[in-house]
């Protein structure tokens, strides 16, 4: 009986060092990191004449940390950029990234549109950024631009298949129009009548929240974080 019980206080106290032990652990080791996703477009994605917390990265941030999922949304973006400068800077802006973005959100194409400039440049440049996502190891969501009706038929229909046909090729997810819903909208531009204010964002932000949560939960377990 004797033994028994020193055999039993043993087990306990091996079960008792081994539950400190993993406590211990999970107290160094901390709670995991937040996912980082990247935001890489024009003034639209930018903020363009919004208050810090009224742009699309922080939107998108609120509205993804209310659905409990750890994530921080970071900017890359800047008003005026055309795909060309998008994809001239794209080099030093992941090397100047203290974290490696899980996942981007690629908007770019309307300066090119409003600019009148080549179609086939659009696609290049889009193309290529997507290779480079894709050489990096970085998935990407391709947010795409609609043309304006009255630069004619022939560049609206090259200019609109471009976006889908890059995200069919590169096996990335596409939300067809970034502006849906928004544009044209009245009530949610700012004065110019082409970029969104709050409201306009907090309704980009819903149309494009289901493919961002989708596109989330498809990256390896190892990054997931508080999916749900």
């Amino acid at each position: 009986m004797q033994t028994t019980r020193y055999g039993m206080a043993r087990r306990l106290y091996h079960s008792a060092v081994a539950a400190f032990a993993l406590a211990l652990l999970s107290a160094v080791a901390g709670p995991a990191a937040a996912q980082v996703v990247m935001t890489y477009g024009d003034s639209l994605m930018a903020g363009y004449q919004l208050g810090p917390s009224e742009g699309f990265a922080p939107q998108l941030e609120a509205a993804l940390r209310k659905q409990g999922r750890s994530v921080t949304v970071r900017s890359a973006s800047v008003s005026g950029d055309t795909s060309a400068a998008g994809r001239a800077r794209l080099t030093w802006v992941l090397a100047g990234a203290k974290v490696k973005p899980d996942l981007v959100l690629l908007e770019l194409g309307a300066n090119d549109m409003l600019r009148g400039q080549p179609v086939a440049a659009l696609r290049i440049n889009l193309d290529a950024m997507l290779t480079d996502f894709e050489r990096r190891g970085i998935p990407v969501v391709l947010a795409g631009m609609q043309a304006s009706p009255n630069l004619g038929a022939v560049y609206v229909k090259a200019f609109n298949r471009i976006y889908p046909e890059l995200a069919a090729a590169h096996h990335v997810p596409l939300y067809p129009f970034f502006l849906n819903g928004v544009a044209a909208t009245p009530g949610l531009q700012l004065a110019d009548g082409m970029h969104p204010n709050p409201r306009g964002v907090a309704v980009i932000v819903q149309g494009i929240l289901p493919t961002v949560r989708a596109a989330l939960d498809r990256l390896p377990a190892a990054t997931r974080v508080a999916a749900r």
